[in-house]
């Protein structure tokens, strides 16, 4: 166990220092691909502003800390959808299982699709020539491991597809966390998750190339125009979370911090709170701070909230309704509803 568990943090390390992980670029903004890797698709999370890297479960932690699939009870199914910028749809489903008394299989989709957008040319602004779509898909396979009672690990690997009808770049990535538990009752939380390390993508397909006559006009030829691979959005994420020790039998309420490292954008700092009832009703709210925020350098920072419902059903089994609603400046609320059952 020892073993494997040494062998897992080199990996982590060394995937950490060879990517191009820096402090907070900010001349870097908007020069990552795959934006939608840094989209978090589920409620629960998103209420906590991305800030329970430390504290997060279940099939959720594919997108925030890998090593938290590990606390599955058994059967986990999730599917999400939300609102985005634009009123953009994401429709998200998930599946998790435990697959022995230490390890935990998991897979997901998220699909993201912007219809029936209007073709224009120079010489007709106005359109007419009909209309295409935009689409992203991610699809995610994670395993997480217990090492022991106080650690626990696990990766991610992401296949990811985006683009037009013609026009399609298509890639992978990895991700890796761990979290370390710590404390008299288990009450204090670390975690660190590296995020979208991967080879650079680059569009390619028909869409690229067009017809023409040739100079002399005699004949025509297919001439294929050049496009740029780009890096994905890779991120470093360290966090810290907090059961305050003093509340009555039944209540819970946790604190939660995150620094994220992004060489594509400025750092962040994310701060999040949430108490629980019997773990059947759970209120939350974070808040993500980035430098420069104040000048509006960015749109997906400041205030976020949501809640948990837990209802009992046969035996052990629950299902769960969650919701998050989080401010982006210039573009009102963005919101997520997910539905969850547990087996």
């Amino acid at each position: 166990m020892i073993r494997s568990l040494k062998y897992f943090g080199v990996l982590l390390l060394a995937c950490a220092f060879t990517t191009n992980l820096s402090a907070g670029n900010p001349d870097r903004v908007g020069s990552a691909g795959a934006s939608q890797l840094l989209i978090n698709p589920w409620a629960r999370s998103s209420g906590w502003g991305g800030s329970n890297i430390a504290s997060v479960r279940g099939l959720e932690s594919l997108y925030g800390n890998i090593a938290g699939l590990a606390f599955t009870d058994k059967t986990e199914l999730i599917f999400s959808r939300s609102s985005w910028i634009a009123d953009v749809p994401i429709n998200s489903f998930g599946f998790s299982q435990r697959m022995s008394e230490s390890s935990v299989l998991a897979v997901a989709i998220s699909s993201i699709s912007l219809a029936d957008i209007m073709i224009t040319t120079e010489l007709l602004p106005d359109g007419g020539l009909g209309t295409y779509s935009i689409s992203a898909t991610n699809l995610n396979v994670g395993y997480s491991k217990a090492f022991s009672n106080s650690i626990y690990g696990g990766f991610v690997m992401k296949a990811i597809i985006e683009g037009t009808s013609d026009v399609t770049a298509s890639g992978i990535a990895l991700d890796a966390g761990i979290q370390y538990i710590t404390g008299e009752s288990d009450h204090i939380k670390f975690g660190i998750a590296l995020k979208n390390v991967g080879p650079t993508m680059i569009f390619d397909g028909d869409g690229i190339s067009f017809r023409g006559q040739a100079p002399d006009g005699e004949y025509t030829m297919t001439l294929e125009q050049r496009t740029n691979a780009f890096e994905l959005p890779s991120l470093l994420n360290i966090g810290l979370a907090y059961d305050v020790p003093v509340l009555p039998e039944n209540h819970r309420l946790t604190t939660a911090g995150t620094f994220t490292s992004n060489s594509f954008q400025n750092d962040q700092f994310r701060f999040g709170l949430e108490y629980s009832f019997k773990e059947l009703v759970s209120l939350r709210g974070g808040y993500v701070y980035e430098d420069g925020m104040s000048e509006g350098s960015t749109d997906l920072t400041g205030l976020s909230a949501g809640f948990t419902v837990e209802l009992p059903l046969s035996g052990e089994t629950t299902f769960g309704v969650d919701y998050s609603l989080r401010t982006a400046d210039h573009f009102g609320l963005l919101n997520t509803i997910g539905v969850r059952i547990d087996l």
